[in-house]
């Protein structure tokens, strides 16, 4: 027969005894399952947790840092965190749900505590993309991707990205990624807000074309090259000089961190045509050139890559005919010869003769001094001026 001392300390045996054998041989955790614990420690890299018997767990320190990249949590917090896995005998933790075997009611508890889940992009459907989250349907609008509307939407289908759940209800499930993405854009601006400076030359990447320009993602922040940065020339169309996916190579032009707007150059890390003018262009040479624009004072005509010159309304009569606009004689895309009247550097501004009217003038003075210099030295032989010019008129076949 036990007495009740007897009983009490057999008792305390089993119970430590059953104590330590968990202790030895904890029940094995699955992925997905919950705890609320301590921080124990925090390294460069990793946030550890105490989980019971079960020992330490991980947390990646980048999720418990805020938009700015601070630390929003200290030794001895109680962090609530999901386990993902084990590696190499380290339990791997997340603040963050939604990946793996995430259950319905974990996306519940996300939901109510506002916690990121990750979410694989099944298909685009009317109006935005299912997304798989843990196994559960969800759906996510277009607007509320944080993506331009002009986008490429087929290229998210079939990529992991992180969401907020904004609606949870029955069976449906929204989820939005607009204030992820503001935050991540904030995080790196503030990063580069350190580094780029204007007259910077940067690499990037075009991620969009319009009209108007295009924009070009530098380092995770997006800025605008308007249509008129592009090239030291005309550029009619955007998609003539670039692609969606092309590396190039711009200078910042402006930064405005308080509009949020960044203004790009790619002409300005280009060499400058005007530059080599002078040489390339020399006054009284003569060269081939399109008709770029006409306007009621003259013809704009390009000679080469950003570089036009301009031919005077009053240049393009021939002295017997007077023209009221260029577009009575020359047409836009037309090819013409034309003589460098004169190069103003400074002004950038290049005048310009129609090579057969500077032609006949060139020639008419030639004649003019040839006969001068004849009356000068007038002998018998040579006849009057008058005769001299009948015979030159009669040569050009004038008269």
């Amino acid at each position: 027969m036990h007495t009740n001392e007897q009983h009490s300390t057999e008792h305390e045996e089993n119970f430590a005894e059953m104590f330590e054998q968990s202790y030895k041989k904890p029940s094995r955790m699955e992925p997905g399952h919950k705890v609320e614990a301590p921080i124990v420690k925090i390294t460069k890299d990793w946030v550890l947790i105490e989980v019971g018997g079960k020992g330490e767990g991980y947390i990646d320190i980048n999720e418990l840092k805020d938009a700015d990249g601070n630390l929003i949590a200290n030794e001895g917090d109680v962090v609530r965190a999901w386990f993902l896995r084990s590696e190499e005998g380290e339990m791997r933790f997340t603040t963050r749900i939604g990946s793996g075997p995430a259950a319905r009611a974990q996306l519940e508890d996300a939901f109510t505590n506002h916690i990121p889940v990750e979410g694989t992009v099944a298909r685009e459907i009317k109006g935005g993309f299912e997304v798989n989250v843990g196994g559960v349907r969800a759906f996510c609008p277009f607007s509320q991707m944080g993506t331009r509307r002009d986008e490429d939407k087929s290229v998210y289908v079939g990529k992991s990205l992180w969401f907020e759940i904004i609606e949870f209800g029955g069976r449906n499930v929204v989820l939005s990624r607009r204030s992820i993405v503001e935050a991540e854009r904030r995080q790196r601006a503030e990063a580069l807000k350190e580094t780029l400076h204007e007259g910077d030359r940067v690499k990037g990447t075009v991620t969009s074309l319009q009209k108007f320009g295009a924009f070009i993602d530098i380092g995770g922040i997006e800025g605008l090259l308007p249509v008129s940065e592009m090239a030291w020339g005309r550029t009619e169309k955007v998609s003539d000089l670039l692609s969606v996916g092309q590396q190039v190579e711009v200078m910042i032009k402006r930064l405005d961190w308080q509009s949020e707007r960044i203004s790009l150059s790619l002409k300005d890390v280009l060499p400058n045509p005007w530059d080599d003018a002078a040489i390339n262009w020399p006054v009284g040479s003569y060269h081939k050139g399109k008709v770029s624009r006409l306007a009621p004072f003259g013809a704009f005509v390009t000679l080469g890559e950003g570089v036009d010159g301009l031919v005077h309304v009053s240049r393009l009569g021939n002295g017997e005919r007077r023209i009221g606009h260029p577009e009575e004689v020359l047409k836009v895309g037309q090819e013409i010869e034309v003589k460098i009247e004169s190069v103003d550097m400074l002004a950038r501004k290049i005048s310009l003769v129609p090579g057969d009217i500077s032609r006949a003038e060139d020639e008419h003075a030639e004649t003019m001094a040839k006969y001068r210099g004849q009356e000068d030295v007038s002998s018998p032989e040579m006849g009057s001026l008058g005769e001299t010019l009948k015979k030159a008129l009669e040569q050009k076949g004038k008269i």
